[in-house]
């Protein structure tokens, strides 16, 4: 018998250089992987603060704009069961809840202006919406977000038939009609987008009669804020 031996059918083993191929692959991604989370977290952190100061000026703007470019603009906070002129300890200021007031030249109210959301056809319409709070009478609604079918809900923004028909009318509480109409509480709501429509209508009902703002507006001009 030969001392030659035979190793058929025997698993080869992967070679060292495989090995080292795959490992350095791996190592590679998990770098970049890493790299590239740490790139995230930066960029996020960077942005943030102009992000959050684009948001508070934007909704500065649409207070300036539904409540007619008041000569002075006072921002009100919820704090506990009240509203305050300082905001609540341990939030931030763009997060707490908010009423701002504004007055013409002489001092006197033009009225107030809250955000406000109810859920649409696709997500949730919010708006900052604008009355006089002894009356319900509206002095105009800004959307501040909505995620509506384009060219259908979104006539809430594009749509200026629909939007100037609100400043003037009466929310105590607002209607909705499919038809033109005169009468002082109720509007024509858009073709095709009625749900989107409706949900406008809510939200300014909402804001007008909230449980959250009317009764703590009363008892701050009644000297209960602080």
């Amino acid at each position: 018998m030969s001392g030659h031996e035979h190793a058929h059918g025997a698993t080869s083993e992967p070679s060292p250089a495989a090995g080292t191929s795959s490992g350095r692959l791996l190592l590679t991604l998990a770098l970049f992987g890493s790299m590239a989370g740490g790139v995230l977290a930066y960029t996020y952190q960077k942005t943030l603060p102009p992000i959050r100061k684009f948001a508070g000026e934007r909704v500065e703007l649409a207070v300036k704009e539904v409540l007619g470019a008041p000569a002075r603009l006072d921002t009100l906070f919820l704090v506990g069961d009240a509203l305050s002129k300082t905001p609540p300890t341990g939030v931030d200021p763009l997060e707490a809840v908010k009423v701002f007031i504004g007055y013409d030249s002489a001092g006197v109210e033009r009225g107030v202006a809250v955000e406000e959301g109810t859920p649409g056809f696709s997500g949730e319409v919010r708006l900052l919406v604008g009355f006089k709070p002894a009356t319900g009478e509206l002095t105009g609604f800004k959307v501040l977000a909505q995620t509506e079918t384009p060219g259908l809900g979104d006539k809430i923004i594009k749509d200026s038939n629909f939007v100037r028909q609100f400043p003037g009318k009466l929310a105590n509480p607002l209607k909705g009609d499919k038809a033109a109409t005169s009468d002082p509480s109720t509007v024509q709501t858009i073709t095709g987008a009625t749900i989107t429509s409706k949900a406008v209508i809510k939200t300014i009902n909402k804001a007008v009669a909230g449980e959250t703002v009317k009764p703590r507006l009363e008892a701050f001009a009644k000297g209960g804020g602080q």
